[in-house]
C-alpha cells in the first residue's frame, strides 16, 4: 500500500510524464491534456479537428480506417463499417438483442450469455478490440499533436457502466500502448471540468444531464470531502440527438410523400437524408428556417416545428431526470448545481426544459461535447501528484483477480483502485454435475495467470450437483485500508460458502511492481491475443459439448439427415481447436450454432407444447 503521488511502482506517475485524459464516446471520442499553464485543453491534430468518430472501417485489402476518414464508409460500405461499439463493450448477445437491428454489420448471435463478437468479412473482433484501434488511434494523435510519447491515460465511462464493461475498457487502453490508470466516471469527470469537487471543504448534490449523438443518461452525485459517490443514475442507450435526425427525416418523408420501403433498400439516400437532417438541426442555434434540396426531394423545416417535433424525446429525458432524483430519495430542491454534458445539449429546447425542470441555471459555458475529456485530463493531473490541494487516497499498486477456464486472468480489483474497497463477480461451472470449484487468487497485470503472482488457492465444496451453467457462484473480494485481502465464494442457491484472507503484496518490491507493469504494456498485443485464441477455444469446447449432450438426450426427435450434418459441423469445429486461428474457430462455432437453432427452437416449442396441454390458465 503507498500513496499514489510516489512513483509508478504504486501505480502513479513521474510528473515529467504527459498523462491525458480521454473521453471514449458512443458517438465521437476525444483527448485531453493539462497543458504548461496548467489548463486542461483538447488536443486538435491538425487538419483533424478534436472529435474523433467512434468509427472503423475495414477495407477489402486489410486495410483499417478509424475516425473522420471511417465515417464516410457508413453511406458507402455499411456492412464493413462498424459504429457505437462502445454499447456492445462488456456485453452478451442477450443484453443487446432487442437493439440488433440498430447495427448495419453482424453481430453474431449465439444466443447465450457469451460477450458478443462482430463480424466483418471473414474475421471476427470483439468489442474490446475494436475499441482498442479507437483508443489507438486518439493515443496517435495525441502523440502526433504534442511531440511526445503518450503511454498513460485516464478513460471516462457511463457511472452506469458494471464491473465487466469496466474491465472491457480497461483492456481496450492495453490493447491501444496505454497505462490505463483509472476509470473514471464521465459525471464526475464533466463535474471536475467545470471545478465542482475541487475544494475538499465543498459539500454539494448535483445533477449532471448527459445527452449525446445515441446515448442519454442523468446521474445524481453527492460530493464530500473531495469524494464522488453515485446516488443514482437514469436514461436510455438508445435516445439521444440520432432521434432528433430521425424525427426531422420522417418529416421530410411526409411532406414529399416518399415511399418508406424503397428509401429502406436506398441505403445512400437515407443516409443523405440524416446528414441533411443533422445538418438543419445544427443551423437552428442562428437561424429560424432551413430550405434545402437533395435531388427533387425539399428539405425544408422551421424551428418550432422541429420543436414540436422533439419534445416527446426531450419530455422523455425529463423523466429520467425524476426517476433518478425520487431513486436517490431527493427533491429538486436538493440539487445545488446541474451540469450539462453531450452535443446534443446544445439544442435550445434541451437547455429550456431541464433549466426549467430543476429550477436553475445550468452550467453549459464549457463545450458540451469537451467537458467530460477535460475533465478527464483533471482526473490525471490529480493522480500525478500535480495538484497539492487534493487529497490523494492510499490505492493498490496490482491488478487482483482469479483464475478462470484456459489459465485466465479475470481481474476483480483493478489496479489503481482506492483502498478500502470491495468488489465481485458472478461465475458458474463448466461441467454438469461439478460439485467442487477451485478458486485460485492471483495479483499481476498480465491476461495468463503463468504470467502473475499467485497469492491463494482454495475449494468451495458442496456445490449441489445441477447442469452446467446453474449454479450461481458469487466470488467478493474485501481489501482493507491495511492492505489485508479478504476472498469469499459463496454458492447462492444452496448457500455454501467459504473464505480465505491473504496480504497481496507481503515480499513483493516497488522494482518487481514496476516490472509487471511495463511488462503489461510491452506483452499488451500478445496478451490479448493469447486470451482471445483461448476464450475461442472455450467456447468452442462448450459448444462441442452442449451439442453432442443435446444429440445424445434428444436423438428420436431430430431426423438421421440433422444428426449426420450435425455431426459434420461438429468434427469441422474440432479439427479448427486445434488449429491455433481463433477466426476458424468462430467461424465454424457460427456455422454449427446456425445449423442447429431450426431444430433446438422446435424441440423447445415442442416441449412447450407438451408441457402446457391440459394446463389451464387463471
Amino acid at each position: 500500500m503507498a500513496k499514489v503521488s510516489i512513483n509508478l511502482a504504486t501505480g502513479s506517475i513521474q510528473k515529467e510524464d504527459i498523462i491525458v485524459g480521454i473521453d471514449l464516446g458512443t458517438t465521437n471520442s476525444l483527448v485531453a491534456f493539462i497543458d504548461p499553464d496548467k489548463n486542461p485543453k483538447v488536443i486538435n491534430d491538425i487538419g483533424k479537428g478534436v472529435l474523433v468518430p467512434s468509427v472503423v472501417h475495414f477495407g477489402q485489402s486489410g486495410d483499417i480506417t478509424v475516425g473522420n476518414e471511417a465515417k464516410n464508409y457508413l453511406i458507402t460500405d455499411p456492412q464493413n463499417t462498424v459504429f457505437s461499439v462502445k454499447r456492445l463493450l462488456g456485453r452478451s448477445y442477450k443484453d443487446i438483442e432487442n437493439y440488433k437491428d440498430f447495427f448495419s454489420y453482424k453481430v453474431i448471435d449465439d444466443d447465450s450469455e457469451s460477450l458478443v463478437k462482430i463480424k466483418v468479412g471473414d474475421r471476427f473482433y470483439t468489442p474490446i478490440e475494436l475499441s482498442g484501434l479507437i483508443l489507438k488511434e486518439l493515443k496517435d494523435r495525441a502523440e502526433h499533436a504534442l511531440k511526445t510519447p503518450v503511454n498513460r491515460a485516464v478513460i471516462t465511462v457511463p457511472a452506469y457502466f458494471n464491473d465487466s464493461q469496466r474491465q472491457a475498457t480497461r483492456d481496450a487502453g492495453k490493447l491501444a500502448g496505454l497505462d490505463v490508470l483509472r476509470i473514471v466516471n464521465e459525471p464526475t469527470a464533466a463535474s471536475l471540468a467545470y471545478g465542482i469537487g475541487l475544494n475538499p471543504e465543498e459539500t454539494k448534490t448535483i445533477a449532471v444531464y448527459d445527452l449525446g449523438g445515441g446515448t442519454f443518461d442523468v446521474s445524481i452525485l453527492q460530493i464530500q470531502n473531495g469524494i464522488f459517490e453515485v446516488l443514482s443514475t437514469n436514461g436510455n442507450t438508445f435516445l439521444g440527438g440520432d432521434d432528433f435526425d430521425s424525427a426531422i427525416v420522417d418529416y421530410w418523408i411526409e411532406k414529399n410523400q416518399l415511399d418508406r420501403a424503397e428509401l429502406i433498400k436506398n441505403r445512400e439516400l437515407a443516409q443523405q437524408l440524416r446528414l441533411k437532417a443533422e445538418e438543419a438541426k445544427k443551423a437552428f442555434a442562428h437561424q429560424s428556417m432551413v430550405n434545402d434540396k437533395i435531388g427533387d426531394i425539399w428539405c425544408t423545416i422551421d424551428r418550432n416545428t422541429f420543436n414540436e417535433l422533439i419534445l416527446p424525446k426531450v419530455q422523455q429525458t425529463i423523466e429520467c431526470c425524476h426517476n433518478a432524483l425520487k431513486d436517490a430519495g431527493l427533491d429538486i430542491g436538493d440539487i445545488n448545481e446541474v451540469v450539462m454534458v453531450g452535443g446534443s445539449t446544445r439544442t435550445a429546447l434541451v437547455k429550456k426544459m431541464v433549466s426549467e425542470f430543476f429550477g436553475r441555471q445550468v452550467h453549459d459555458d464549457l463545450n458540451p461535447d469537451e467537458v467530460v475529456a477535460l475533465g478527464a485530463a483533471i482526473q490525471a493531473d490529480i493522480l500525478a501528484g500535480n495538484r497539492k490541494d487534493i487529497l490523494l487516497l492510499d490505492v493498490t499498486p496490482l491488478s487482483l483477480g482469479i483464475e478462470t477456464m484456459g489459465g485466465l486472468m479475470d481481474i476483480i480489483i483493478p489496479r489503481n483502485s482506492k483502498v478500502p474497497t470491495k468488489a465481485g463477480r458472478q461465475y458458474t461451472t463448466s461441467v454438469d454435475g461439478q460439485v467442487n470449484m477451485k478458486i485460485a487468487v492471483y495479483q499481476g497485470e498480465r491476461d495468463l495467470i503463468s504470467e502473475n503472482r499467485k497469492l491463494a488457492e482454495f475449494d468451495l465444496k458442496g456445490i449441489p450437483s445441477m447442469p452446467a451453467g446453474f449454479p450461481k457462484v458469487d466470488i467478493n473480494f474485501l481489501l482493507n485500508a491495511d492492505g489485508i485481502l479478504k476472498i469469499q465464494a459463496m454458492e447462492l442457491r444452496s448457500g455454501v460458502k467459504q473464505e480465505v484472507e491473504v496480504t497481496p503484496t507481503y515480499g513483493i518490491t516497488d522494482d518487481q511492481v514496476e516490472q509487471m507493469l511495463m511488462d503489461s504494456i510491452t506483452h499488451a498485443k500478445d496478451d490479448v491475443a493469447q486470451r482471445m485464441l483461448i476464450e475461442a477455444r472455450t467456447e468452442g469446447e462448450q459448444m462441442v459439448y452442449t451439442v453432442e449432450r443435446f444429440l445424445q438426450k434428444n436423438g428420436d426427435y431430430v431426423s438421421i439427415a440433422e444428426i449426420s450434418e450435425t455431426t459434420k459441423y461438429v468434427l469441422a469445429l474440432k479439427d479448427a481447436l486445434v488449429s491455433g486461428d481463433k477466426d476458424l474457430i468462430h467461424k465454424n462455432i457460427d456455422q454449427l450454432n446456425e445449423f442447429t437453432r431450426p431444430f433446438a427452437e422446435r424441440l423447445m416449442d415442442q416441449a412447450i407444447n407438451t408441457a402446457m396441454k391440459g394446463k389451464s390458465i387463471e
